[in-house]
């Protein structure tokens, strides 16, 4: 019996297919490809789309070069919640924070110093939407030292991450 041009052998088609991939295994660890995969990292962050009472959204600069919504990584010993409201306060000042609801996750790579993708790490993002009543923004994280808030239509124009984009873009308020 044939299976994509795999016959059953003595040993059956699972096994056939192990060694299959057994075999492309080998190829991708003795080229490049491999390299590449062996040296990226994956990382889980947490973050917020935060808006006021006038309906606005807050965005932050990181490291100066980019705009994003505030999110970061996920420290040891944290969740996702408390890695979103730890890394809200340190990019925006803001505490007082009611949560709504969970936003979902997604996956993008982290922004290179050139504002191109950085394939070295993928970043798996999960957010929440969250309400404040705080209006004045006073970041505590030397590198990410400025915060705006921003009218809920120019959001997506503003950051800079493609992914970021799309992620907004289909927040439900």
């Amino acid at each position: 019996m044939t299976f994509r041009g795999l016959e059953r052998g003595r040993f059956g088609l699972r096994a056939e297919w192990d060694l299959l991939q057994l075999r492309s295994e080998a190829r991708l660890r003795s080229g490049r490809a491999w390299d590449k995969l062996e040296w990226m990292k994956k990382t889980r962050s947490a973050g917020g789309v935060v808006t006021n009472d006038e309906g606005e959204v807050l965005v932050v600069s990181q490291r100066g070069t980019s705009w994003s919504l505030p999110k970061g990584h996920i420290d040891p010993g944290e969740n996702a919640l408390v890695a979103a409201k730890r890394e809200i306060y340190e990019e925006s000042g803001i505490r007082d924070l009611e949560l709504i609801r969970e936003l979902g996750s997604y996956e993008r790579y982290k922004i290179g110093l050139n504002g191109s993708d950085d394939r070295s790490e993928l970043k798996v993002i999960t957010m929440f939407l969250f309400r404040t009543s705080e209006k004045s923004l006073k970041p505590v994280d030397p590198d990410n030292l400025e915060a705006k808030w921003v009218e809920k239509s120019k959001v997506a124009l503003l950051l800079t991450h493609k992914k970021d984009k799309e992620f907004f873009r289909r927040v439900e308020f």
